[in-house]
């Protein structure tokens, strides 16, 4: 039978909530003072304790940080009468399961004990636990198992040990970059600079600037000499990101340099030579740009003496499961975090998907899961893999507070009155979610 620890000075509130869990199946043990629930939860390690924030020998708070101290994994639902933000989050900071706001509201405590439960129940029970990283599948941090990855792979260590160009080309998110590392590491010249330049984030003119360098005068803004990323790169790496956005000019420059080794600065005449190897990448079909007569042949040819072509996530599920692992270990370490079980049906969930921005969109959400978890378990609602509906917009010029109004009472009919899952889709607390709603007038009954 699951135990329920109840603190709260009311004696009324203690007695309605003990019978109301009774009623429920719960074994209910009740403390009046905060120095009480510590002894009673020393005592009965209870499966969910329900605090009240305000007490008469100390705050709530501090016996939620003492409780956690005591056992971290513990989950404690915080209850105040008090609608404060502060409090708000230094409860959910302090590790509350969730904060609400009395009077209370069964329907919705119910639904928070029973997801409360269902949390602590998966972190003792599964085992989906993040593998490490499988080195028999990775080059660095590349994931993968299925046969289009080892074919990417083969490529990589094919190519690492030449100078060879190398053409990349996938769907966004897909890891360009990660490949071009890859190589570069993994190279004799891993020791020299590897460059990165993004085509289509500078203009035309900066671009070739930033390639090729420029000399004092070149232009207005050229108030000093500066070097280009070829003389930069030395035996190095330039990796050239969304090469098929570069204009027809910088196609002959670029062309030029691969075909002679050498090239000018803007507005120079001294010729210089570069050594770098060019790995170019390109989320556009270039083979197609080539037939419109938007890129250059004679310059694809010359980028693509080494074509990887990378698949999108869809097309390698079976991935996805060490992919899941892979990037949770990291999103962990760097938000200090320790969310590390996925339920199957969650996994399945995910691997479902269609992820359209492929594995950056995949660490995207595992991050706002893992920020959003209450334990060590990924739930399904902590990721968004909902196909939602467009929001419906009007073409009607209206004040910010009449579209929060709209929006707010959108999501309250499409969750059927469910505040606590109309507070994560908005992204704000529940009692700021209360503050709105009655701010706005809107009447739902929950679900």
């Amino acid at each position: 039978m699951k135990n329920i620890l109840i603190i709260d000075d009311d004696p009324l509130i203690r007695k309605t909530l003990s019978t109301h869990f009774r009623r429920r199946g719960y074994e209910v043990c009740l403390a009046e003072s905060g120095e009480m629930g510590i002894e009673l939860f020393e005592e009965i390690n209870p499966e969910l304790v329900i605090l009240d924030i305000r007490l008469p020998d100390t705050d709530g708070l501090d016996i939620l940080r003492r409780i956690k101290s005591i056992n971290s994994e513990a989950t404690v639902v915080i209850m105040t009468a008090y609608d404060d933000m502060r409090s708000t989050v230094e409860a959910i900071k302090s590790g509350a399961f969730e904060y609400l706001v009395k009077p209370l509201d069964f329907i919705e405590l119910d639904l928070t004990v029973e997801k409360a439960i269902q949390v602590k129940s998966l972190e003792e029970k599964l085992s989906y636990l993040v593998a490490e990283k499988q080195k028999e599948y990775t080059i660095d941090n590349i994931i993968g198992r299925s046969p289009q990855m080892r074919e990417v792979f083969k490529l990589i260590g094919s190519v690492a040990t030449t100078r060879t160009n190398v053409l990349i080309q996938g769907e966004s998110g897909t890891g360009k970059e990660l490949v071009a590392k890859a190589i570069h590491y993994n190279s004799p010249f891993s020791h020299e600079p590897f460059i990165v330049i993004n085509c289509s984030a500078i203009s035309d003119t900066l671009l070739e600037s930033e390639l090729f360098g420029h000399v004092k005068g070149a232009f207005t803004d050229a108030v000093t000499e500066t070097k280009g990323k070829f003389e930069i790169a030395g035996k190095g790496t330039l990796f050239l990101d969304e090469i098929g956005d570069i204009s027809p000019n910088l196609q002959s420059k670029l062309l030029r340099v691969i075909e002679t080794r050498d090239f000018m600065k803007v507005g120079g005449e001294k010729v210089l030579k570069t050594e770098a190897r060019i790995i170019a990448a390109t989320n556009k079909n270039l083979e197609k740009l080539v037939k419109e007569g938007k890129f250059r042949e004679d310059l694809y040819y010359r980028l693509k003496v080494v074509e990887i072509k990378l698949p999108p996530l869809r097309e390698r599920r079976e991935d996805i499961p060490d992919l899941v692992a892979y990037l949770l270990e990291k999103i962990n370490r760097e938000l200090k975090k320790n969310v590390k079980k996925v339920p199957p049906h969650v996994m399945k969930k995910i691997m479902d998907f269609p992820w359209k921005g492929n594995v950056r969109e995949l660490e995207n959400a595992l991050t706002r899961a893992v920020i959003l978890a209450k334990g060590d378990v990924i739930l399904e609602e902590n990721l968004p893999l909902e196909r939602r509906e467009p929001v419906p917009l009007t073409t009607e010029l209206l004040p910010l507070e009449e579209v929060e109004k709209r929006y707010i009472k959108y999501v309250l009919e499409k969750t059927k009155g469910n505040k606590l899952k109309a507070s994560q889709i908005l992204r704000i607390s529940r009692p700021t979610l209360d503050n709105k709603i009655k701010k706005y007038g809107l009447e739902f009954k929950s679900a």
